[in-house]
């Protein structure tokens, strides 16, 4: 019996999904899922709600959530969340950031996130992997190119000092990146299916619209992205990896 396999990993929980979505659970319970993860092996903590960050010890590692909060809003909840993972990463703490998220760990580590001068990315998008992300523990092997479902209006503009950026889209230069050996950031949404990224297509229509795009456009043009979903089975596997190799 693999002794590891039932040590939690913390998501931290900084936003819910859009209303219409929500019938289908949390981002949590979303990210859990695609992850692979039994619920025994998942600890939430609800940063956008108030609730406190646990000692980080006794975790295989730390996947963060999406968000409709900005970063740059430097809500006192995201900023002493941002402390907190700053201190995880310098520790050598597996930790893997999802949109918001991404761009928490971006700015928690000294990166700059704005809002994307490209505009808002919505859909399936083609995401462009460097030629160095064949050398990544999560990266390793994929297609050079493969769909991946994004939502996001802001981005990681600089990322921090010691990230390798492993992959952009045509709107976005840093959709992933790798800071030092053991913390990663994806703008994508690796937890999406296609439901759910045709719901936040219809959620975001007037907003879409209003910006010269055509919602039902969009979402008939998404499709199933089973390579940017794998990625947060690499994670869970490569911590895994890590924590029995101490």
């Amino acid at each position: 019996m693999d002794t590891h396999a039932k040590v939690p990993f913390l998501i931290v929980e900084t936003g819910q999904p859009v209303a219409s979505m929500r019938r289908y659970g949390g981002f949590p319970h979303w990210i859990r899922v695609a992850a692979g993860l039994e619920a025994d092996e998942t600890v939430v903590s609800n940063v956008e709600r108030g609730d406190a960050l646990p000692r980080r010890e006794g975790f295989a590692g730390i996947i963060v959530t999406g968000s409709a909060a900005m970063v740059t809003d430097r809500a006192d909840w995201s900023e002493r969340s941002a402390d907190w993972l700053r201190s995880a990463a310098h520790e050598g703490v597996p930790v893997l950031g999802i949109c918001y998220g991404h761009q928490l760990l971006a700015h928690a580590l000294g990166g700059e996130v704005a809002y994307n001068p490209a505009g808002r990315e919505s859909g399936t998008v083609t995401i462009d992997l460097h030629d160095h992300a064949g050398q990544d523990p999560l990266f390793a092997g994929l297609p050079t190119q493969f769909a991946a479902h994004a939502t996001h209006v802001q981005t990681v503009l600089r990322p921090p000092e010691g990230a390798t950026v492993l992959a952009r889209s045509e709107q976005d230069d840093c959709h992933a990146f790798r800071w030092r050996e053991r913390v990663w950031g994806v703008q994508f949404h690796p937890e999406f299916a296609t439901h759910h990224m045709r719901g936040y297509v219809h959620a975001r229509a007037d907003h879409l619209r209003n910006e010269g795009r055509c919602p039902g456009t969009i979402a008939r043009g998404v499709t199933a992205a089973p390579q940017a979903r794998k990625l947060l089975r690499r994670f869970v596997r490569h911590a895994r990896g890590l924590q029995a190799a101490r």
